[in-house]
């Protein structure tokens, strides 16, 4: 069951992508910040922090820990990645524009996959809302071959059961937020064609941003 928590403070100046693996989020990142570099700051969760990499050691498979504690490590590397010393809402108040590859949302569609829906909003409700938030929409199967073509190795999440587990839990999330009204005027949700081109896709960004 889905919890209804929504968060009301927005962040201004700081914009998110969201999406499954191979959704395309980090190369969009990349491209909007070569737009603008004194303008725009890529950051991405897991953070480089110390949480941040013991986090990216359990998604490689290094060690497992029970998905209750995965939710709160998490929700703890987004409170430093978002109210640390030189994190996302300092460097948004001095007029800077913070790029995440990911946030609070991703929590709630991978870690809810096997700990449900509850824990995961409620360790992220105080969290800000972005200002900007762009949900990468793509079937798993576009995406998870995508992950394929990389030959690297695979994440804990990246096989086709995990992902299309993910994906309708993206959707009953962003749809959550879509739908409230309240919500409408603050945060703007733009939905995106991920299997379109890269070029496509970075144009409409970059529309939507000016």
């Amino acid at each position: 069951m889905l919890v209804c928590i929504i968060q009301f403070m927005v962040l201004k100046n700081f914009i998110v992508l969201e999406g499954i693996d191979g959704a395309g989020t980090s190369t969009q990142i990349k491209r909007l910040v070569q737009t603008n570099p004194d303008k725009y700051i890529a950051t991405a969760e897991p953070t480089s922090g110390p949480t941040g990499k013991f986090l990216r050691q359990m998604l490689a498979g290094d060690f497992k820990v029970d998905e209750r504690t995965n939710a709160y490590l998490f929700a703890a590397d987004r409170c430093e990645h978002i109210f640390g010393k030189g994190g996302v809402k300092e460097l948004c108040e001095s007029g800077k524009i913070v790029v995440s590859d990911r946030y609070f949302f991703s929590s709630l569609a991978y870690q809810s996959v096997s700990c449900g829906l509850e824990l995961p909003q409620l360790l992220n409700s105080p969290f800000p809302l972005p200002e900007y938030l762009f949900f990468f929409d793509i079937n798993p199967e576009i995406s998870l071959a995508r992950v394929n073509a990389r030959n690297e190795s695979k994440e804990i999440y990246e096989n086709i059961e995990a992902q299309k587990k993910i994906a309708a839990l993206y959707e009953k999330v962003i749809s959550m937020y879509e739908q409230n009204p309240a919500l409408r005027e603050e945060m703007k949700i733009i939905r995106i064609d991920a299997s379109k081109s890269i070029e496509d896709i970075s144009h409409k960004i970059l529309e939507i941003l000016k």
